[in-house]
C-alpha cells in the first residue's frame, strides 16, 4: 500500500508503473548483457553464467528474439564494408511528426531514426559509400513530405560504436 507524506501519496518500489524492463527477471537480464558483450556466446556458456540449463536459455533466447526484446545481428565497422561516408542528419518536421519519421526511416541508407525533443524534430543516422551518395540521399530527405530544415553532420573519424549498454 502506498505510504502517505505532505506531499501526497508516495509510490512503492514495487510499482509496476516504474519497473523500466517489464516482464524481464534478473536471469534475463543476466543473458541480455551476456549476448551484448558476445553475440556468439554459446548456449552452455551463457547457461553456467546464469546458472540454468542449456535448454532454459535457448527457450528464454527464443522468447526475447520472439518478443522483440533483442535482436542478434552483426554489428560491422562502416568503414570496413564500403560505406566510408557516414552522417548525422537533424531534421525540422511539420506537425506529421511520426509520419515524417516513418518516411524517413523507410529510406534505405538511414541506418537511424529517432524523435526527438528539443530544437531538432528527428535525428537521423545515414551511411553512404561516397559524398556523391550523401548528396543523393540528402536531395531525397529534404524532398521527404514534412521535412522543413536539415542541418548535417558529417563524420570524419568514428572513434567508438559500442551496443553494450547492459540492461536495468
Amino acid at each position: 500500500m502506498p505510504q502517505s507524506s505532505a506531499s501526497g501519496p508516495q509510490p512503492r518500489i514495487d510499482d509496476p508503473l516504474l519497473d523500466l524492463t517489464p516482464g524481464l527477471d534478473e536471469k534475463s537480464k543476466t543473458i541480455i548483457e551476456q549476448l551484448q558483450q558476445n553475440g556468439r556466446s554459446s548456449y552452455s556458456h551463457i547457461a553456467r553464467v546464469v546458472g540454468l540449463s542449456e535448454a532454459a536459455v535457448r527457450q528464454r533466447v527464443a522468447k526475447l528474439l520472439d518478443e522483440q526484446v533483442i535482436k542478434i545481428v552483426a554489428v560491422t565497422n562502416p568503414l570496413q564494408v564500403g560505406f566510408p561516408r557516414q552522417a548525422m542528419v537533424q531534421i525540422k518536421a511539420d506537425s506529421d511528426l511520426l509520419g515524417t519519421a516513418d518516411r524517413l526511416a523507410a529510406i534505405p541508407e538511414v541506418d537511424y531514426c529517432v524523435v526527438t525533443s528539443g530544437r531538432w524534430d528527428i535525428i537521423a543516422e545515414l551511411v553512404c559509400e561516397d559524398d556523391d551518395h550523401l548528396l543523393r540521399v540528402l536531395s531525397r530527405i529534404r524532398q521527404t513530405d514534412g521535412v522543413q530544415e536539415t542541418d548535417t553532420l558529417t563524420y570524419l573519424s568514428l572513434r567508438k560504436q559500442e551496443y553494450d549498454w547492459g540492461t536495468r
